[in-house]
């Protein structure tokens, strides 16, 4: 083993800590002011987690329109480990209309506590009555904590945040559920009713949860609403007998939504669909039911499909037989500087890992575990003499025995090459895309494709690589990119799809998120195991997204050999 790799792995310190349990977090706001006098705002909440002092987004809720009192349907899920201090922090955004990222919104406030106070604390009170307080209430199983949420300049607000959390218990299985409505009450003058049907599970204490939102049908009183999945601990926490409040609304653009009826329900009810009996509700407007005679419902609400869907987890499909194909692809444009100068990135010194070796070696360290053969394909981008080769010189063999090997190959080849420019990565994510459509024809189809794309500069083909990866994102394929140096790296975000849907020149919408960027500037003063965290936090779901949504499931037990970490 060389001195290099010894160097990077011991800089590392790879620290598993195992996941006690995982918790629900549910947000809602009141009393948010208005943007101005003719609109209200359209907020979201972003929350972030603090890792090695850098906070990191680990989701964000989804954007509601003209609402100064918002109930989130986004819930977010978090891994609670008994053992870390794990800091959150909630963002409270206004967003510009028409648009869903962040760049343009308006700050609104922020609160800031640790997962260990959530579980730690019982019921208790909103604690400060202070008419100019913006608070934020966090409950698990009952339990709160109230802090104020702050502006800009650490000034309070008159709003208020409540995040509500729960423990999950061990069903993983979630339930795919379809409605439809018929003549519905017409809430609208001049045209019909623009209905959408809100599910609520009521919990022990007599409080409602809101389980999901569907979308808005407009002008049409026997709307069909699109199927949607939840999990059957969100739904109902496991109890098939737990009521379920149903509500249906007629939507309007100033947030003030018509109510038309609801009616209540248990999953066991739902569950009966699946024995081919038609469930249907009468949708009940109380009010109308004391004040009108003759009346007899709003309409009605039907169940047109249930299904119970088994939830796979990553290791069931590792385990089942599925192998993650590791490709490295590190930049070599000219950019990076001369290799034998001593402040090019690309330096190689004898005992001190560069940015390249130490973003390489913590994230393969990880994947290489996964791969039964244990190798890697090293591939650099170099323009213009070719925009990919391999890094070991051999194209028909560019594999590396693990990341060793790839550490290897990527030092001996830097004498021997001579650096160019731009920096174009749409090649090379063609290039492994090709390969994960080809597996996709297979007939066990079972290999992930995982490329880490390690580069010093903003890309020179945006337009190319967004084609790309709209492509790659239908493909059992995701892509890690991880920019090394100082340079400003603020247009590459766009591709990471968290500061809204990554589209194709062409307007075509990404099927699933499949990018993950991360600046290794912000791991310069953290531990080094802090990025293979971060840029591979994403993969295991995006794994058992794909082949989910695919319907392919993984075997009960593997019958071949898989790798397992070396002591």
């Amino acid at each position: 083993m060389s001195n290099i790799y010894e160097s990077a792995e011991a800089t590392l310190g790879f620290i598993s800590s195992p996941c006690l349990t995982k918790v629900e977090l549910r947000v809602a706001c009141r009393g948010i002011s208005d943007r101005d006098a003719l609109s209200k705002p359209d907020p979201c909440v972003v929350l972030k987690m603090q890792s090695h002092g850098q906070w990191f987004e680990v989701d964000r809720t989804e954007v509601i329109r003209s609402s100064s009192g918002p109930v989130f349907s986004k819930i977010f899920l978090v891994d609670y480990y008994f053992e870390e201090v794990q800091r959150l922090r909630l963002e409270l955004h206004d967003i510009s209309s028409g648009n869903n990222g962040l760049r343009d919104a308006d700050f609104l406030g922020a609160m800031e506590c640790t997962l260990g106070q959530v579980s730690a604390l019982r019921k208790q009170s909103n604690g400060s009555n202070a008419k100019d307080t913006f608070c934020c209430t966090v409950i698990v199983s009952q339990r709160k904590l109230t802090k104020a949420l702050l502006k800009q300049g650490n000034t309070t607000g008159k709003s208020s945040i409540t995040v509500t959390a729960e423990e999950l218990s061990g069903n993983d299985d979630y339930v795919e559920l379809s409605f439809s409505a018929r003549k519905l009450d017409d809430k609208d003058f001049f045209s019909k009713s623009d209905p959408f049907l809100e599910i609520f599970r009521i919990n022990d204490d007599g409080t409602e949860s809101l389980v999901h939102r569907t979308e808005t049908v407009m002008n049409n009183l026997s709307p069909v609403w699109k199927s949607f999945k939840v999990s059957l601990n969100t739904l109902c926490s496991g109890d098939h007998e737990r009521a379920l409040k149903c509500t249906v609304w007629d939507w309007d653009s100033n947030g003030k939504h018509d109510f038309i009826g609801e009616f209540q329900t248990t999953f066991k009810e739902l569950r009966a669909e699946q024995d081919g009996k038609q469930i249907q509700w009468e949708c009940i407007n109380p009010k109308y039911q004391v004040k009108k005679k003759n009346y007899r419902n709003s309409g009605m609400v039907i169940l047109n499909h249930c299904k119970i869907i088994k939830m796979y987890s990553f290791l069931d499909y590792i385990m089942g037989g599925c192998q993650i194909q590791f490709t490295v692809a590190i930049d070599f444009t000219a950019s990076n500087g001369d290799p034998r100068n001593s402040c090019s990135l690309h330096y190689i010194h004898p005992y001190q890992p560069n940015e390249y070796l130490k973003a390489l070696v913590a994230v393969g360290e990880i994947c290489q575990d996964y791969d039964r053969f244990e190798n890697m394909k090293g591939k650099c981008i170099c323009q213009p003499v070719s925009h990919d080769f391999a890094v070991n010189f051999d194209e028909d063999n560019p594999e590396c025995a693990g990341i060793q090997g790839v550490v290897e190959a990527y030092q001996n080849c830097l004498p021997k090459i001579q650096l160019y420019g731009p920096t174009n990565i749409a090649p090379i994510i063609q290039k492994v895309a090709s390969s994960a459509s080809e597996e996709m024809h297979t007939k066990e189809a079972m290999e992930y494709f995982i490329l880490l794309i390690l580069t010093d500069g903003v890309i020179t083909d945006m337009a190319d690589t967004r084609e790309a990866i709209v492509h790659a994102s239908h493909l059992p394929m995701s892509v890690i990119i991880v920019g090394v140096g100082n340079a400003d790296f603020t247009d590459m975000q766009i591709l990471d799809g968290d500061d809204g849907i990554l589209r194709s020149p062409k307007g075509e919408p990404v099927l699933r998120d499949i990018v993950q960027f991360v600046p290794f500037k912000d791991f310069k003063h953290a531990s080094p195991a802090a990025l293979a965290k971060s840029v591979l936090a994403e993969v295991p779901n995006q794994v058992v997204d794909y082949y989910n949504n695919k319907g392919q499931y993984p075997e009960p037990a593997c019958t071949q050999p898989i790798a397992h970490p070396k002591k």
